[in-house]
């Protein structure tokens, strides 16, 4: 297969390496654009981040064929079915799941953001903007009264009974996209805006409000990934889970009491780094994630250190993904480099909570995620 082609001429290229890893992404892009698991299924979320880490490579045409199929299969509520094809599946665009995440749905501003950051594309923006448009309403039909936003529907119409901190930090990234999309197309939406408000104080102030997950990384660093704590807040949550976490040397757990390090799990750590500042730890906990580089330039998804395995035993394009975005924010080799360390901010909204001024949570809860 040809290499893929770049963007037009002139535009910033990666390193070498970085690029071979995004080519190995395209290379498991099926021709209608869908970017699938080692599995063959398809979910949302996983399938713009690869689309993120193609158009940060350069490789827009492949990238924009990702996007196109988000347009062509998103329902007609605005939502995507959890995961298409899969071993399950009758056939590659057979439903394997008909429920919907709120989090895949928000994170198609996310990718759309991203590409208009990367290429400047007007016209493509717009071309995605009802897309867009249609998934943040979908998603905010789930938040309740007090902000938080329910992991999912139901296959059956039902909204789900809890809220996930790692889910709704990424659907506040998501909102925040989102709004600075709006303002950019001419149709400011000032209930994403509050929306997003209520949200990113929710996940800031009040842990209760989600089901604990606090086992898994995620719900350690999303917080300040996806734009709720910024500052000393973001810089001390970091520091408290990571003797938890962090493996010295191997990278980060994907679930703290087990001897498993995943590399997507250590690339988003790094994101968090550097939205912190911590641009030098940032690049020391990168660095561990080449031994599980193929030669190819993919990755493999994670390594089992006690029994020293592969494990899983795959390397799939996501993993390889937050590789591409980690390096892109740490080297700045697109215009979408800052996509984590400069979430936007809806116009005139609060600066990201201070959980101890706030006085509606304890510090020692906002801060180590209990709840």
């Amino acid at each position: 297969m040809r290499p893929p082609r770049r963007s037009r001429p002139g535009s910033p290229k990666p390193p070498a390496d970085i690029l071979e890893t995004a080519q190995s992404i395209a290379e498991t892009q099926r021709p209608d654009g869908a970017i699938p698991w080692p599995d063959g299924h398809v979910d949302p979320w996983d399938h713009v981040e690869c689309a993120m880490a193609l158009s940060a490579s350069g490789l827009i045409i492949p990238a924009r064929l990702a996007y196109l199929w988000l347009r062509s299969t998103q329902r007609p509520d605005g939502s995507w079915p959890r995961t298409t094809g899969g071993p399950e599946a009758a056939d590659a665009d057979a439903v394997a799941d008909q429920a919907a995440e709120s989090h895949h749905a928000a994170y198609v501003a996310v990718g759309t953001w991203h590409e208009y950051l990367v290429t400047g594309d007007r016209k493509f923006t717009d071309r995605m903007w009802p897309t867009v448009r249609t998934a943040i309403d979908w998603v905010l039909d789930l938040q309740v009264p007090r902000g938080e936003v329910a992991w999912e529907r139901d296959a059956t119409g039902q909204p789900g009974a809890f809220a996930l901190l790692s889910g709704c930090s990424s659907i506040l990234q998501g909102l925040r996209c989102a709004i600075s999309l709006a303002e950019l197309v001419g149709e400011p939406q000032p209930d994403w805006e509050l929306a997003a408000d209520q949200l990113g104080h929710v996940i800031a102030c009040h842990p209760e409000a989600f089901a604990d997950k606090g086992q898994f990384a995620m719900d350690w660093y999303y917080p300040v990934l996806g734009g709720a704590l910024r500052g000393a807040a973001a810089a001390e949550r970091l520091a408290r889970g990571w003797d938890t976490f962090v493996v010295p040397g191997l990278g980060v757990r994907c679930v703290s009491d087990q001897p498993w390090v995943t590399v997507a799990e250590t690339c988003e750590l790094v994101l968090a780094l550097d939205v912190c500042g911590q641009r030098e730890r940032a690049r020391e906990v990168f660095a561990t994630i080449g031994r599980l580089r193929h030669d190819d330039g993919s990755y493999w998804t994670g390594w089992q250190y006690a029994n020293e395995a592969h494990f899983p035993a795959e390397r799939s394009s996501w993993t390889s993904a937050a590789v591409v975005l980690a390096a892109d924010a740490l080297s700045g080799f697109s215009t979408g480099a800052a996509l984590f360390r400069a979430v936007p901010a809806p116009y005139g909204a609060r600066p990201p909570a201070d959980p101890v001024a706030c006085g509606c949570a304890s510090s020692a809860d906002a801060l180590t995620g209990a709840g």
